[in-house]
Order: structure tokens, then sequence, then C-alpha cells
């Protein structure tokens, strides 16, 4: 007499491993992100022992080497700086530019861009870094 199990085999996935991929995924990921950002230029900028840090929304213009402006990484000519400085502050209670300026660059650059500042009553704070 022939008997025959009533046991079938049934596929099973392992997933024992699969929570530590997704853990180191999720590190991974994390660490990447906040290392890169891509909205960034890169400017070497003074050193202070002090730095305050502002809650506010704030507009960001930064200076290159070159002597290139960017607000808000959009590239914008000399000529132009009053009046686009003027239009991406314009309907902000209290308009605030963080400028990014290098170290090394001519301080009649920093003097020029604080004179627009004062002229159009808005308020510049120089970007320093922690020493």
């Amino acid at each position: 007499m022939k008997l025959k199990r009533r046991h079938h085999f049934a596929a099973e996935v392992a997933t024992s491993s699969l929570n530590d991929i997704m853990f180191f995924l999720l590190l991974f990921f994390l660490i990447i992100s906040t290392v890169a950002n891509p909205n960034i230029i890169k400017v070497l900028v003074p050193k202070a022992s002090e730095t305050q840090s502002l809650n506010k929304k704030t507009i960001t213009l930064t200076v290159t080497k070159a002597k290139e402006y960017y607000i808000n990484n959009k590239p914008v000519g000399k000529d132009n700086l009053e009046q686009d400085l003027i239009a991406a502050t314009r309907g902000l209670e209290e308009p605030t530019v963080v400028l990014y300026i290098p170290r090394d660059l001519e301080i009649q650059d920093l003097v020029d861009v604080l004179k627009i500042g004062v002229k159009n009553k808005i308020k510049v704070v120089l970007a320093t870094e922690r020493k």
C-alpha cells in the first residue's frame, strides 16, 4: 500500500537580513544627503569666534573670487545687482540678505554690496565660519 504525504512544499523567501540592509541604506542616504548639497556655491568665508543664526527667511547673495554674483544660486550681473536684489526682497517684512563673500576679495567689493543694502533699507549680514 502506497501512502502519500499531504505535506506540500511551500516556497519561502528569507527576509531576516532585509531589515539590516534597509537600515544601512537608510543610514547611507541620510549621511550623503547632509554632506552633499548641490545648491551651494563654494566660497571661503571669513572666520569668526562668535556666530549668530537667523531664524527668519533670508536671501543669499554669493560673490565668488571671479566677482560673479549669485542671488539664491541664480547668476546676476553686477550692473543688475541692485534691481535683482530689490526684486528678491520685495514682499518681505524685514528684508535680510546673507552675504557670502570670499575672505581674500577686496574690501571695496564688500562695501559696494553693503552700500546697496543701506540705500534700499535691506539688512545685510556677513556669513562667517566658526574657528
